[in-house]
Parts: C-alpha cells; sequence; structure tokens
C-alpha cells in the first residue's frame, strides 16, 4: 500500500507538469480577486461577458445558505468582507438585481453584521475608488512620507515591500479622493449602519513628523511626493504590466493612473488589464482569478520532492523543471538591495513573471531542486554560487530570516490605525522562513549549528518558541506550519533531538494529534495568535506534522504510524479537508489553498521516513 501511495503521488506530479518545466497548479484564494475583476472590467467599460459570467458561476457556488461568503469553511456564520465584494461584483455585473433571493440574504447578513463599515480597510479603498463609500480626510500615511530619505529612522524602505507595493498606488489615487462610476454602477447606500467609517483617526503624529523632517513649501513638498510615488510605479511595473504580479497592487496601480489622468484605453492600463486577465485559471469547472501565479514555488518544490522519493536527476522530468528554474533566477536588482546594498541579484521570486522581488523561502526551495544539478552541470553551479551568496547576506541582524528584505520589521508599524497592519506593513523575521532556512542550510548546504549564520538562527529559533512548545508560522496554518519548520531546521543543522526545545515541541504535537491519526488546524489560529484546532484531520497538516516527528524521532513511534495511516486515508478517499488552505497571506483576510501541497508535502514525508527508518511497515 506504501509503494501504491508513493508511486501514485509520483505519477499525479509527473502527469501535471506543463510543457516548459514548471507547474501550474492553481493558487486559489477565495472569491475577492473574482469579484473584484467584475468590478475593474465594469469601471472600464471592457464589456468580456465571458469572462464576467464565468465569474459569477464561481461567485454564486460559493454561497452559503444563510446568504453569507466565508474565507475558510470553519469560519462561522460568514465573512462581511467577502459577502460585500460578492454582493457589489454581482450587481454590478448586470446580471443579477436586489431582488434575486440569495442577493436579498446577502444583503441581510451584510446589515446585520453592521454593514459596510464593517468591512475591511482594503474593500473600503476599493469601494471609494468605484464611488460607493466616502474617502476619509487623511490616510494615517501621508503621500510625503515617500519623500523621506532611505538614512531616515523611518522611511518608505522601512515597510514591507508588499505594503509599498499597495499603499503607493493607494495614496497616489487617495490623493485626489478619485472616484469613477459608470452608468452600471449600482447603488451601495442602502447598505450603510453610519454613513462611511474608515475606524482610524488621521495620523497626525506621523505627518507632523515628515513635515517637521522635510524643508520646503507645503505645495512643493506634495508635487514631489507625488512625483516621487508615480516613478516608484513606473519603475516597478513587471515585463507582462503588473505591479510586482500581484492582482491588488496591479488593480490599485490602474486607479492610480486613472487619478492621475490616463483614459481607460492607455497602453500601460491595457496592458495591466489583459495581464490580470491571463491570471485566470479552472477550478472544479469554475473560472477563478489568481491574486498571482505560484509556478517558481510549485516547481521547486515538485522537483525536490521528486528527488527526495528517488527520482533521479536525470530524469526528463527533473531536467526540465530544473532548466524552468535557472531560467528564472533574478538578475535584476530590486528594493531588497536598499538594505543590503553589497550583494549582488540571485534569489528566486514567487511568480512566474516576478523579476525584481525575490524572497527567502522559493530562494531556498529552488536551491533543494538543483542541488544535484549544481555538483555536474557549470550554469547550476554558478547558480548556486550566486543564490548561496545572496541568501546569506539576507540574514536579518536579529539572526532570523524574513520573507522579502532584510531588517523591515520596524515597530512602528504596529501602532498605525491602519487595518492588518502587522502583516501589511510589516517583513519581520519568522520562525516557519527560519527554520526553513536552517533545514536547507543543514540538509543541502553542509552547514551545522556551529556555523556563525546558522547559530544565529538557532538562537533566533530557540528565543521565539511559544510556552506550549510550539512555533507561529506566517505564511502557513499556522502553529503546525512554523513548528514543521522550526523542529525541521533545528534537526538538519545539528541540534540534538534529546534538546528540551525539540522535545517540547514534539509533545505539543502529540498533544493535538486527532483521535484518527491525523492533525488539522484551523485559519482561525492567525487571528488568535493561538493554536485553534480544525476539528478534522487535512492531508497537509497531517503531513507537517509527520515530517517534523520524523526529524526529531531516533526511531518509528506508534503516533507517528498512525499518523501515517491517517495521511495515506485522507489521500485515498478526500474529503472537504483537502482544499482546506494551508497558506496565509494576510489573517483574517486572505487564505491560500496551494493544489501542489496535497502531493508534495505527504510524499517528502513518506520519503523523509523511508531515508531515515527504512520501508514504512504498518
Amino acid at each position: 500500500m506504501v509503494a501504491d501511495e508513493r508511486s501514485a503521488l509520483i505519477a499525479a506530479l509527473k502527469r501535471s507538469q506543463a510543457a516548459d518545466g514548471s507547474w501550474r497548479f492553481p493558487f486559489e484564494t477565495g472569491i475577492s480577486t473574482d469579484a473584484y475583476m467584475i468590478i475593474l472590467l465594469r469601471t472600464l467599460d471592457i464589456n468580456d461577458e465571458p469572462l464576467i459570467q464565468a465569474l459569477i458561476e464561481r461567485i454564486e457556488s460559493r454561497q452559503e445558505a444563510n446568504g453569507a461568503w466565508k474565507l475558510f469553511a470553519d469560519e462561522g456564520d460568514g465573512n462581511v468582507t467577502a459577502t460585500a465584494e460578492a454582493y457589489y461584483a454581482l450587481l454590478y455585473s448586470g446580471y443579477r438585481q436586489p431582488i434575486d433571493r440569495h442577493m436579498q440574504k446577502a444583503k441581510k447578513y451584510i446589515l446585520d453584521m453592521g454593514g459596510l463599515d464593517r468591512v475591511h480597510l482594503f474593500t473600503k479603498v476599493m469601494l471609494a475608488l468605484t464611488g460607493q463609500y466616502p474617502w476619509p480626510g487623511r490616510f494615517p500615511l501621508p503621500l510625503e512620507f515617500f519623500l523621506l530619505p532611505p538614512s531616515f529612522p523611518l522611511n518608505m524602505y522601512d515597510l514591507s515591500v508588499y505594503g509599498r507595493a499597495n499603499m503607493i498606488p493607494l495614496l497616489i489615487a487617495a490623493d485626489s479622493r478619485y472616484s469613477q462610476k459608470t452608468e452600471k454602477s449600482p447603488d451601495l447606500s442602502d447598505l450603510f449602519a453610519s454613513r462611511g467609517d474608515w475606524g482610524m483617526p488621521e495620523g497626525r503624529s506621523l505627518l507632523s513628523y515628515v513635515k517637521q523632517s522635510l524643508i520646503g513649501l507645503p505645495a512643493q513638498l506634495h508635487h514631489a511626493a507625488k512625483q516621487r510615488a508615480v516613478r516608484y510605479l513606473f519603475e516597478h511595473i513587471e515585463p507582462d504590466g503588473t505591479l510586482y504580479s500581484y492582482f491588488s497592487s496591479t488593480f490599485l496601480m490602474i486607479f492610480a493612473l486613472l487619478a492621475l489622468g490616463y483614459r481607460n484605453d492607455d497602453p500601460r492600463i491595457k496592458q495591466a488589464v489583459h495581464s490580470l486577465r491571463s491570471l485566470r485559471t479552472t477550478i472544479d469547472g469554475h473560472v477563478h482569478m489568481q491574486y498571482t501565479t505560484a509556478s517558481v514555488w510549485n516547481t521547486a518544490l515538485a522537483s525536490y520532492a521528486l528527488q527526495e522519493a528517488g527520482v533521479p536527476p536525470i530524469d526528463r522530468t527533473i531536467e526540465k523543471a530544473n532548466r524552468y528554474l535557472l531560467s528564472r533566477q533574478h538578475v535584476r536588482y530590486g528594493d531588497w538591495a536598499v538594505h543590503n546594498p553589497y550583494s549582488l541579484p540571485g534569489g528566486w521570486g514567487f511568480s512566474d513573471v516576478n523579476t525584481m522581488n525575490p524572497d527567502i523561502d522559493d530562494t531556498t526551495a529552488a536551491l533543494r531542486a538543483i542541488r544535484q544539478a549544481a555538483v555536474k552541470e557549470a550554469a547550476f553551479r554558478h547558480a548556486w554560487d550566486r543564490a548561496n551568496q545572496w541568501l546569506f547576506s539576507m540574514q536579518n541582524d536579529d539572526g532570523g530570516f524574513a520573507a522579502f528584505e532584510k531588517n523591515v520589521s520596524h515597530r512602528f508599524w504596529r501602532y498605525l490605525p491602519i487595518e492588518g497592519a502587522e502583516f501589511l506593513l510589516m517583513d519581520p523575521s519568522t520562525a516557519d522562513l527560519t527554520g526553513r532556512t536552517l533545514e536547507y542550510f543543514g540538509t543541502f548546504a553542509g552547514i551545522t549549528k556551529d556555523h556563525r549564520a546558522a547559530a544565529r538562527a538557532v538562537n533566533w529559533l530557540l528565543s521565539h518558541q511559544e510556552r506550549n512548545g510550539s512555533w507561529y508560522g506566517r505564511w502557513g496554518i499556522c502553529y503546525i506550519y512554523g513548528t514543521w519548520a522550526a523542529i525541521t531546521g533545528l534537526a538538519a543543522v545539528g541540534v540534538p533531538t534529546h534538546h528540551p526545545a525539540l522535545q517540547k515541541a514534539v509533545r505539543w504535537l502529540l498533544s493535538i494529534q486527532n483521535d484518527d491519526g491525523g492533525w488539522g488546524e484551523s485559519c482561525k489560529s492567525d487571528g488568535a495568535k493561538t493554536y485553534v484546532p480544525l476539528g478534522a484531520s487535512t492531508p497537509v497538516h497531517t503531513a507537517w506534522a509527520l515530517d517534523a516527528l520524523v526529524a526529531a524521532a531516533e526511531r518509528p513511534t506508534v503516533e507517528m504510524k498512525a499518523g501515517f495511516r491517517a495521511l495515506f486515508r485522507l489521500l485515498q478517499h478526500p474529503n472537504w479537508t483537502a482544499s482546506y488552505p494551508a497558506g496565509q497571506g494576510m489573517a483574517g483576510a486572505f487564505y491560500i489553498h496551494y493544489h501542489s501541497y496535497r502531493h508534495v508535502f505527504p510524499l517528502l514525508a513518506l520519503a523523509h521516513y523511508e531515508q531515515k527508518f527504512g520501508p514504512f511497515v504498518d
């Protein structure tokens, strides 16, 4: 049975590889991008009716019986933000009316939850841009902030790259209080409980700081700030016309250009819209607009997992995958160089078209995949050396590793009255990134805990373990993810399995094992900042927990075998847990179902078990 399961996972991965060597599994994020695409097309008077109707079908397929939409299955009665976005898009499409029964139920849910005043900040921005919500008097982050040079204690490069990508076009549009209604715009005024509460003060302290830090007349400063922001936009447009390859930032960029006086048919806007439309994918017969593509990430993970499972590097599948990865290594400087000016480019990004925004996780994933090729072929060896140099240079001063940039974790942003500021504006060291980097160091780069970089990362992890033994994972769900990354990383660099931190982590994992032998964690964990059980086992959470237990064990255990039996059952008889989100973008707002994970991580857990203990015997 075990051999059959391994073969099935390998075959599924091989079968799903694209012609260019990549894996293009969908990057699934709920219905928000579907709704925003309808709203964008209608606002720009682009009558792509087949796409609009296809998106309507998917949005409506996700509506709950009470009229609401959810971000994940166990989210209670629903999510007011997702429901408002869906309701608005369906009305704006022109194919649905307020009197339709399912629309009436959606409206009732929105009003029962407090109306449009209760939706997420970025949804309010979208509503303001399209004439449905009043702009605030002032944002806490003034446009003039972007004039402060990197030498200042607080400047634009102290924002995370994701924060800059979204905040800069947002503030350009907000500066002129831009909004655009069309003949097809619905009227959402009956969804207000009050009138336009943004839930934030005006942020005079930061504005005062900026004004005191700059010399010049206010009008001149403002004009210069706007020009600087516009220049930033144009300098960070990817070759495909998107801003950083993200749906949200590109959507905001289009409205920023409109606010600057660009027409709907301007080539920049047309290209951006074209690229957003190219993000469409099909899931279970429904068209979905992806937030971005995950082609590099999926390809690196798939190539690595297949090789760990015994597929040789000379296999055509691996060779094609690694050639694709080689073609996607970065040669262009990005914003990461502001805080790391002495390193050459060499990392990898997340999406297929990403050329300037590499990240630690994708870089170590790609390095795992090309390790064997780097031993035999000069081009891969050169890529390997460049990537390692960049990776080591990106370690934060605190010893940990972040996602995109170095030392971008200013505490000030925690106190800025912007919803989700911790996730949107900061890029601190995290347990998952630090653990995964350590695992790469130990398993693939021959580095032990005695190496200075590894020792600093180990110390960071040990000092950030939760009291119950777990670690919080920023980019996955959530404590199981972080604990898996930390355990496997610490073990890989030679922290002994009897170390108190590892034993404490193992005890925590065993304490949350389900009666069926598996593991499952709710997306509620990220917002609660504590472990919340899902009440059911998922194949991905089970695989992560098992991989961690294997790394920290001297011999197979009863709990481990029960976990593998549960994993095999989940793979053979998939249920709703197979599509439960395993990734997070922003707590309470943005969750990701990676379609590759149900293949990759079970295969890795099984491969690592067999590498360490021999064939699995039930």
